[in-house]
């Protein structure tokens, strides 16, 4: 016999969006969202709500936007929605007291395989990589950040030239039915718990600087592209442009011709720019240069009227 669960719903950006609103459209009951506070943002620093605070207003829903997880009013505020069961999609860290409060407790859904990519960027790191592939996993929180006992997960492919942009609205959509499937058979009481323990990580996701971000063009093309579209649209793989920095968003790969010494760049000043990694010519299909907006690369060369292309 299903039950039918209260829950708490946990999250901020647009990728917790999905999630919530398939439990809010198969009519379960969302006593209460929990989501960052509204902060002033852009050069008039207008407020701005998050993205799931949106959709809260929107469809007429409790909000509650705590600046500190473990403030006694917040803790007391969520103890009065007697919640049997908190859903977490891409949401900060939660304190103890707050994520083993409910009798069913608390779930997360992450981006990709776990154990494998544990951390903060596992959609960018999965492609970076040169995976084929990757998915959603659904899992029971506890102390330590993405370790907890898995209840389900989801495959997805990652596609030859897929960007961190697609493949992250892909996940997005995934990840939202296997949570509507994983809540529905936690209602059910019709799942098991798989224990991450013992299982050796290989493959980690931390967070991303910019270093991580430059590109070394003594790499081959393949490992160059990959870091290229797995950065793609945010935060960007970047390089040095006569002396500017230049952010590369969409590439295509030629090694069929010769090349001189990687980060030699050549370009018709019309139609292409290309430049040398190890194995290969990476030709350059969108471009943001510093100070500029994005754009291909034949509206760049039209406005760009440096003759040499030196790159760093």
């Amino acid at each position: 016999m299903t039950k039918n669960l209260r829950i708490i719903f946990l999250g901020t950006p647009d990728f917790a969006v999905a999630s919530l609103d398939v439990l809010h459209q198969n009519n379960f009951e969302i006593v209460g969202v929990v989501t960052s506070p509204d902060k002033p943002a852009g050069r008039g620093l207008k407020t701005h709500e998050s993205a799931v605070k949106k959709y809260v207003v929107e469809n007429g829903l409790k909000v509650l936007q705590p600046e500190k997880l473990k403030d006694p009013e917040f803790i007391n505020q969520i103890k009065e929605l007697k919640a049997d069961l908190q859903v977490v999609v891409a949401f900060r860290m939660l304190p103890e007291i707050v994520w083993d409060m409910p009798p069913l407790g608390t779930i997360n859904l992450h981006a990709s395989l776990l154990p494998d990519y544990r951390g903060a960027a596992p959609i960018n790191w999965a492609i970076i990589n040169g995976e084929k592939e990757t998915g959603v996993t659904t899992f029971k929180l506890q102390h330590e950040i993405d370790t907890g006992n898995i209840i389900d997960q989801k495959r997805v492919v990652i596609e030859d030239n897929e960007t961190a942009g697609e493949l992250h609205d892909k996940l997005m959509q995934t990840g939202a039915q296997l949570i509507l499937k994983t809540v529905q058979r936690i209602a059910n009481n019709d799942y098991k718990l798989l224990p991450q323990s013992g299982v050796p990580v290989i493959k980690s996701a931390p967070k991303i600087f910019k270093e991580d971000c430059r590109i070394n063009w003594n790499k081959n093309i393949d490992q160059v592209y990959d870091l290229i579209r797995g950065l793609s649209p945010y935060p960007a793989a970047w390089t040095i442009l006569n002396g500017k920095q230049l952010k590369i968003l969409m590439s295509r790969k030629d090694n069929t011709q010769p090349i001189p010494s990687p980060g030699i760049a050549e370009t018709d000043h019309k139609t292409y720019f290309r430049i040398a990694c190890s194995n290969g010519w990476l030709y350059i299909t969108d471009i943001q240069l510093e100070g500029k907006k994005r754009m291909g690369i034949e509206e760049f060369l039209r406005g760009f009227r440096e003759k040499d292309f030196t790159i760093k």
